[in-house]
């Protein structure tokens, strides 16, 4: 069973200035992320704010324009940072507010770091402008830019001690991160590929005429584009539908976190479906008002609760 460990009321003044930091970073730069993360106590926000931070840092240095030798090399030595970070050898007043949120969040909550280097591995494929053959291919890049993350939330997020299956909760938040990072790649294919990037298996890709890639806001000729985007939203449903197994393990305020960020990804899937050409057009986004329902349908409880009875009914 994995339990928080909740951070002492007492916060000193420079940790505190240097989460406020990280919780500005999440809040313009995260918005998907920051409806989410409202919703949880403030040591566990805080927490979740300096992961982000940390994440961001490492995404920045992936998708800049730099060359590829000096991303390698700062991403190295973020790696470095993390090290020290790992040994609690970061001081309140150590002038990256990054590394000093870090470091307080890591020792309050059971946060397995070493998913942050697994962040690294991932961006680093990125750098080096790997591609995927085949949907196992891609699962490994997957789990190194979005399951890893699903499972150093789950650090700060805790089970609820007496739930069915906690021992599986690392399974299923590395399944949920999957599932958000495949609805992204939808998402972002045409934006992906302006900028020589390739997510989309090869194979797949293949088998509905889309090897050509997307330059346009059309799909290439004698395409099955419409069929490539249906069949992977179908996979993308199979990992909600095994991650979202999660909830009824996490705390209310949590599983509502939890809820509420992977609610607003469902409902992006929904309009891909429903559209599938859209996402050549522009990014497809949600308008605040949906994400702001959706947050108050995770705080109800309403999907841990209809996750509960349908694990109930698959147990009987």
């Amino acid at each position: 069973m994995i339990r928080t460990v909740e951070s002492p009321p007492h916060v000193s003044p420079p940790v505190l200035a240097a989460y406020s930091y990280c919780e500005a970073v999440t809040g313009q730069q995260a918005r998907n992320f920051a409806y989410g993360i409202r919703l949880l106590p403030a040591p566990k926000r805080r927490a979740m704010s300096a992961l982000y931070a940390f994440s961001r840092r490492v995404d920045d240095i992936g998708d800049g324009a730099l060359p590829a030798e000096v991303k390698t090399a700062r991403l190295e030595r973020t790696r470095s940072l993390l090290a020290r970070v790992r040994d609690g050898d970061v001081a309140e007043d150590d002038t990256d507010p990054v590394a000093v949120a870090l470091t307080h969040a890591a020792r309050h909550f059971p946060i397995p770091l070493g998913g942050l280097d697994e962040l690294i591995d991932g961006v680093l494929m990125d750098v080096r402008g790997e591609t995927y053959e085949t949907w196992d291919d891609l699962k490994v890049y997957c789990r190194c830019v979005a399951g890893a993350i699903g499972r150093l939330s789950l650090g700060v997020f805790g089970t609820t001690p007496g739930a069915h299956s906690t021992e599986r909760a690392p399974e299923y938040a590395d399944t949920l991160g999957l599932a958000l990072q495949l609805t992204n790649i939808l998402r972002d294919v045409r934006e992906d590929a302006e900028g020589g990037r390739t997510y989309l298996p090869a194979d797949d890709l293949a088998k509905f005429g889309c090897s050509a890639g997307f330059s346009g806001a059309t799909p290439p000729e004698g395409s099955d584009f419409a069929g490539l985007v249906h069949f992977e939203v179908r996979r993308a449903r199979t990992l909600f539908a095994e991650g979202y197994r999660l909830l009824p393990l996490l705390d209310r305020r949590s599983g509502a976190c939890v809820a509420a960020m992977a609610g607003i990804y469902r409902r992006l899937l929904d309009r891909i479906e429903h559209d599938p050409r859209a996402v050549l057009r522009g990014r497809v986004s949600l308008p605040g008002r949906e994400k702001a329902y959706v947050a108050v349908r995770g705080l109800s409880g309403l999907d841990a609760r209809h996750v509960s009875r349908r694990t109930v009914r698959r147990h009987a």
